[in-house]
């Protein structure tokens, strides 16, 4: 007759754990091997085995154990080599570093590996190491190439700290504005079709658009102006005297450097009313610093859902309504600020307007 009179095998790491000590407890205080082996379900040559490691080692010879090889043995890649290698990725486009393309993929990381250690990778291979690194697979942002990275960090640490400082000095508030244009042939989106046809969405053969001005501030306020003509100082001048006359206080308006903004009109517009509007201009080339711009994406992504106009009016009062449910939602306006553009410091007191 076999002496097993259990198996201990499919227990957890943890629990074998606690099974061997509670077994070794038992024959130091005086069991016999047999009332311990059937006291536990285990076999005697489990108990002989466990009680001659702690006889040659005590506790520690008992206690769970990682199982596997560790971390880093047999790597086909040093700690060093990983290291280098991570750090191309994050800090070099493939093009770079003699390679095709612009964005990283794990034949690609596995190509600048071999080209490195002339070691050759499996893309599961190359997808362990980057999972070790803390690297996921994301899509990127975009940025323009003339973009100015030591004035994006002015931006952050010295022009909009100002902007705040005179802000509150004048007892104003700050507003981030965009212009942004909208097509009536836009399509932005999904729907369900029958596989392998592509469902098709009806639209009026006649194209048309409208634009649309507005600002946000970090309390939650939107402001608004749509139109029909094109963008230009006029216009600009137009929502100037709309924002001046919603407000009792100084505006510090922030904008990019569009032609109209820097315009004699609207500078002049500015001289003739500097207790109303003050105008500060983003870093070129940088829509990321704008949050104003999730507005447009929102706007965008919104219309189609909700309704296809027919005409210039319909897609008007379309936009008119997004912009003043918006308006009455001050909470997703502040969620524009932490979005993937730059983090704005909210307002404490986001109701105070």
């Amino acid at each position: 007759m076999s002496d097993l009179v259990g198996d201990a095998r499919h227990l957890s790491p943890s629990a074998q754990e606690a099974l061997r000590l509670r077994a070794v407890a038992a024959l130091v205080a005086g069991r016999d091997r047999e009332d311990v082996a059937a006291m536990f379900g285990v076999s005697l040559r489990a108990v002989d085995k466990w009680w001659a490691k702690w006889q040659a080692g005590g506790r520690k010879a008992l206690v769970m154990r990682p199982w596997g090889k560790p971390v880093g043995v047999h790597q086909a890649l040093g700690e060093a080599e990983q290291a280098a290698v991570r750090q191309a990725v994050l800090d070099h486009r493939p093009c770079d570093v003699g390679l095709s393309g612009q964005l990283w993929t794990r034949r690609l990381i596995g190509e600048l590996i071999a080209k490195l250690y002339r070691v050759r990778l499996t893309e599961p291979g190359v997808g362990k190491y980057l999972k070790r690194w803390g690297l996921s697979f994301q899509r990127p942002d975009k940025r323009a190439v003339e973009q100015n990275p030591e004035a994006v960090r002015r931006w952050h640490e010295e022009v909009w700290p100002e902007i705040r400082v005179k802000a509150k000095v004048d007892g104003g508030e700050i507003l981030l504005a965009d212009q942004v244009g909208i097509r009536s042939d836009q399509v932005t989106g999904r729907t369900w079709g029958e596989k392998g046809k592509t469902p098709v969405v009806r639209r009026s053969g006649n194209r048309f658009s409208v634009n649309a001005m507005s600002a946000i501030s970090t309390k939650g306020r939107m402001h608004f102006m749509v139109f029909t003509e094109s963008f230009t100082a006029e216009v600009m001048c137009r929502f100037l005297d709309r924002l001046a006359g919603h407000f009792d206080h100084k505006v510090h308006l922030v904008a990019d450097g569009h032609s109209a903004h820097r315009s004699r009109r609207v500078r002049d517009w500015l001289a003739t009313h500097p207790d109303a509007v003050e105008l500060h201009f983003l870093t070129p080339y940088s829509p990321e610093l704008n949050p104003d711009e999730l507005v447009n994406a929102d706007l965008k992504h919104s219309l189609p859902k909700q309704h296809r106009a027919r005409n210039q009016s319909e897609l008007a009062a379309e936009t008119r309504r997004f912009f003043r449910r918006r308006q009455r939602q001050p909470h997703i306006v502040r969620r524009y600020f932490g979005g993937p553009h730059v983090r704005y410091v909210l307002d404490e007191n986001p109701m105070s307007f």
